[in-house]
């Protein structure tokens, strides 16, 4: 298992925790609502519905790496699938849309709202850009992200839970707060050809995305954040061990993928033709 340091020293600066402290009192107002306002009622019914409603099943998370776009996707077309932030971009390549949506960056939630709204299957975006979108969309469900320091998995979606700096660690605690017994990940390739200071946002500078799958990912202008592989390493961890612990289980089927905290098998020995 990785280690549960998720900063070396000369990643952290005054800076950049100045800049977690801001992040912390702008989120207040965030919380407050979550609370007591009568939207956050109606989303907490909404969510309540779905608890446990796939007890049992299989899906699919479709992570965005590069080697997503090399996948055969016509051998998960009956399976159940979760689709992540920009994954619209290969609808034109799928046989199928994902029966579920999460989205939980900011940038890409204010940069790309109007494409993420117009989406059809069921969504689960950030409590906190909630003004980006239509509170009368019935297949809108909102997930309210967690400000405390160290990542917990956590296994209701009707309270805050932790983003382990990585959408596929919410989606892998959306799955299970859905009740899937097994979670089949592909496209989670865990290497990023960007490097840099982990979660620093940044303006792309270069004219192809090389670190998701389509090159128009995040376009020339556009603004995003590095990743942070050693906490959702942490974070993963989290996942497996919560997994495991309810009978249930993770398989990292990616091709060519470098994490190493869930079990691996090759995509062709699950899904055959």
């Amino acid at each position: 298992m990785p280690s549960k340091a998720r900063a070396t020293l000369d990643e952290i600066d005054v800076k950049r925790v100045k800049e977690a402290a801001l992040r912390r009192l702008k989120d207040i107002p965030a919380t407050v609502s979550w609370r007591s306002s009568k939207l956050a009622q109606q989303n907490q019914e909404r969510i309540s519905l779905l608890e446990g409603l796939y007890w049992g099943k299989r899906c699919v998370l479709m992570a965005n790496g590069p080697s997503l776009a090399k996948m055969d996707f016509e051998k998960i077309k009956n399976e159940y699938t979760i689709g992540l932030n920009r994954i619209y971009l290969l609808f034109d390549q799928l046989p199928f849309e994902p029966d579920f949506f999460v989205c939980v960056n900011e940038l890409v939630l204010e940069q790309f709202s109007s494409e993420i709204a117009a989406l059809k299957m069921l969504k689960f975006l950030n409590w906190n850009r909630r003004q980006f979108f239509d509170p009368a969309d019935k297949n809108l469900g909102f997930v309210k992200l967690s400000m405390r320091l160290g990542d917990q998995f956590g296994s209701d979606l009707k309270k805050p839970i932790s983003s382990g700096g990585t959408v596929t660690f919410v989606a892998l605690q959306t799955a299970f707060y859905l009740g899937f017994k097994e979670v089949v990940i592909i496209g989670m390739d865990h290497n990023f050809v960007d490097k840099g200071t982990p979660n620093k946002v940044v303006e792309r500078t270069s004219a192809e995305d090389q670190n998701h799958f389509h090159p128009n990912y995040f376009p020339k202008g556009s603004k995003w954040q590095l990743p942070d592989l050693r906490r959702s390493e942490v974070a993963y961890a989290l996942a497996r061990e919560a997994y495991e612990h309810d009978g249930r289980r993770i398989i990292d089927a990616t091709e060519g993928g470098k994490c190493q905290v869930f079990e691996k098998i090759e995509f062709s020995a699950i899904f055959r033709s």
